[in-house]
């Protein structure tokens, strides 16, 4: 009822509909008819929604700040585009596009003027295509110079590859010059013995050592790639993990049980432990909270240190001259490599190699963690069963040939990172490429050290590995 008493408002009260919300029909409210207070339209919530989500993204890819969708501004609930400052290029010049950290432009230090316009009549941003140094030149904006230098880079590790592996065909015991390492290659030369002889260890020995050297060092750092980003750990490696160590008594329980020169299976057992020791890890690490990255590391070396002794006790009580090179072989060696072993490996690198570059958007998503992955669409974890049976095959794979060379998959990595960056579909070449020419150079180290024979060159790296390691950890604040 509405007395007299009661004012227009009780009139307003009296005329809404019986059961009716406060403030929907009343025509003077703020939103209008059918607004409720604190809801805005569902599609502009959907667009907020997902301007935070691919903010997120953009910050974490990009390395901007993020903030929402191109062209929506945080500050307005209509969704309307700013309108770029004067001046200032659509693209670049908006601050409130995700990605920028700051007003553009700044004044730059060459600017004569000393003002924020750049000495431009009418004021604004400044176009930094008109702005001229004081020597006539036009400032560089930096992509350009940026994408040269990655397009460098690659020609320039592909050179280095060579040259390592030019040096390590003539380095050894019989002198042969690189004139004759050429002249072996191409067949031309003068005819006799030291001709024949230079080609022979050049073709027979030297190189299937370089080549298998190259191998081994590649797959161990894509290895090392894909696990440091399928954990989200700068310490993750296939020897600190135990996959290594599982590999490596796949490949000795073959070789003991299989006919001795039986070479071809090796490769797979080894993969097939490698795989079991991977499991074993994960299996131990894991907790109803899920599995940490920290446990992960340490059942990693727990596993691994279980396997070592276990690979010391198959080498112990096996029949003499079954496994040739046991000691070296525990310890990394690539003496062993011959034409015929090089030629069976490479199937197996090629496979993991290619699987790991395939599968690199998804290792990049895979980095902005499980939950923003699968919104993106991703099966999180179909792309990571992919990437860690394809780690476990490159890690298994070439420890059945050289025995255990721990520490590629740590130190290359993070070398790669520093040159291209962490995109993956860059990244994981540069990975290959960098380890191939390290562990090449490694073994060219371990035969030439010591003038009494030649060192393991699983202890060489070990060598540069382990302080590496020390620096990586007291970088990471002590937690693995």
């Amino acid at each position: 009822m509405w007395s007299a008493w009661d004012g227009p408002a009780g009139r307003e009260r009296a005329d809404r509909p019986p059961g009716a919300l406060r403030g929907v029909h009343l025509p003077g409210h703020r939103g209008g008819e059918g607004h409720l207070p604190g809801r805005d339209d569902p599609d502009l919530r959907g667009k907020q929604r997902r301007g935070e989500f691919f903010g997120t993204i953009s910050a974490a890819v990009g390395g901007g700040s993020g903030g929402g969708l191109p062209g929506h501004h945080p500050g307005r609930r209509d969704g309307r585009r700013g309108a770029v400052p004067g001046g200032a290029d659509a693209l670049e010049g908006d601050p409130r596009l995700p990605g920028r950290r700051g007003p553009f432009p700044r004044r730059r230090p060459g600017d004569p003027s000393g003002t924020p316009d750049g000495g431009r009549a009418g004021g604004g941003f400044p176009d930094p295509r008109g702005l001229v140094l004081p020597d006539g030149t036009r400032p560089n904006r930096g992509g350009k110079s940026a994408v040269s230098r990655k397009a460098f880079l690659f020609p320039l590790l592909c050179a280095a590859f060579g040259g390592a592996v030019a040096l390590s065909v003539s380095t050894g015991p019989v002198s042969v010059s690189l004139g004759q390492v050429w002249q072996s290659f191409w067949g031309s030369g003068p005819a006799g013995d030291p001709a024949e002889t230079a080609a022979k260890v050049v073709f027979s020995l030297r190189l299937p050592r370089a080549l298998l050297g190259a191998l081994v060092g590649g797959a161990l750092s894509s290895s090392g790639v894909a696990f440091q980003a399928l954990l989200r750990n700068p310490l993750a490696d296939p020897y600190i993990l135990g996959v290594s160590g599982g590999a490596a008594v796949g490949a000795l329980a073959a070789s003991l049980l299989l006919p001795s020169g039986f070479f071809l299976p090796l490769p797979f057992c080894a993969f097939a432990g490698a795989a079991l020791a991977a499991s074993g890890v994960f299996l131990l690490a894991r907790r109803r909270s899920g599995v940490s990255r920290e446990r992960l590391i340490l059942m990693g070396v727990v596993v691994g240190a279980f396997l070592n002794a276990l690979i010391l006790l198959m080498v112990a009580l096996s029949p003499p001259g079954r496994i040739p090179g046991a000691l070296y072989w525990l310890m990394g060696d690539l003496g062993l490599g011959t034409p015929r072993r090089v030629a069976i490996l490479v199937p197996y690198v090629a496979v993991g190699v290619g699987g790991l570059f395939l599968l690199s958007r998804g290792i990049d998503l895979l980095l902005l963690g499980d939950e923003a992955a699968f919104q993106t669409g991703l099966p999180v974890e179909r792309v990571k069963t992919a990437v860690y049976i394809t780690a476990s095959l490159l890690a298994g794979s070439v420890v059945a040939v050289s025995g255990l060379i721990g520490f590629v998959g740590l130190i290359v990595p993070h070398g790669a990172r520093v040159l291209v960056g962490s995109g993956h579909r860059r990244l994981l070449p540069a990975a290959f490429l960098l380890g191939a020419t390290f562990l090449v150079v490694a073994d060219i180290l371990a035969r030439t050290a010591s003038p009494t024979g030649e060192l393991p060159v699983g202890a060489v790296t070990a060598l540069a590995g382990a302080p590496f390691f020390l620096y990586l950890l007291r970088k990471n604040g002590g937690r693995p």
